[in-house]
């Protein structure tokens, strides 16, 4: 199956973002891909403040885009547009670095009024770095993710649904088997 980089942008440590993609990481597992987890905040900062393209950590996450199939992208949403963390690192990619990928944006945030971050603000940039299909993304409200004291992740019915049917679609365009993995719960 695919090689998927599952990218968070969150510069938090307890980040709802991140918990969400590695839930959804179960998921394209159990659907025969591999994944593979890159949280843009264990980067090293002054690599990504200072664009040191050549510095080992960066050197390896554009080595991790090269290897992807597939690509993943989770960011809040800060005053309407995706994090300048995940920012920072795309601008570090080459022009290109998306080229010939199938990705799948989403979305955090506290209110529906940044829902179309995704499509206004994230969508152009990855089209911009050559993305052959970029599928349907979600913008999923914190509300809605629940992270329990053992870590166990939550997320309300409709946004669970809505999240597993964009998953499906991104397994599918990579040659996934979401239909089995549906059929069997």
């Amino acid at each position: 199956m695919a090689r998927v980089l599952s990218v968070s942008g969150s510069p938090s440590a307890t980040s709802r973002t991140a918990r969400l993609l590695r839930h959804l990481d179960h998921r394209l597992t159990a659907q025969g891909h591999e994944v593979v987890p890159l949280d843009v905040r264990t980067l090293p900062a002054e690599a990504l403040l200072a664009a040191d393209v050549r510095h080992p950590a960066i050197t390896e996450a554009t080595a991790l885009f090269a290897r992807a199939d597939g690509v993943v992208i989770g960011t809040p949403v800060y005053k309407a547009a995706y994090s300048g963390l995940l920012k920072a690192l795309l601008d570090l990619l080459p022009q290109y670095a998306l080229a010939g990928k199938t990705v799948l944006p989403l979305a955090t945030g506290g209110t529906t009024a940044h829902v179309l971050a995704i499509d206004y603000a994230l969508r152009p940039v990855l089209s911009s770095m050559g993305a052959a299909h970029i599928v349907p993304g979600w913008f999923t409200l914190d509300r809605d993710i629940t992270v329990a004291d053992d870590g166990t992740l939550t997320v309300a019915p409709g946004s669970a649904e809505a999240l597993a049917e964009v998953t499906d679609r991104f397994s599918l365009a990579l040659g996934g088997r979401p239909a089995l993995l549906a059929a069997t719960g």
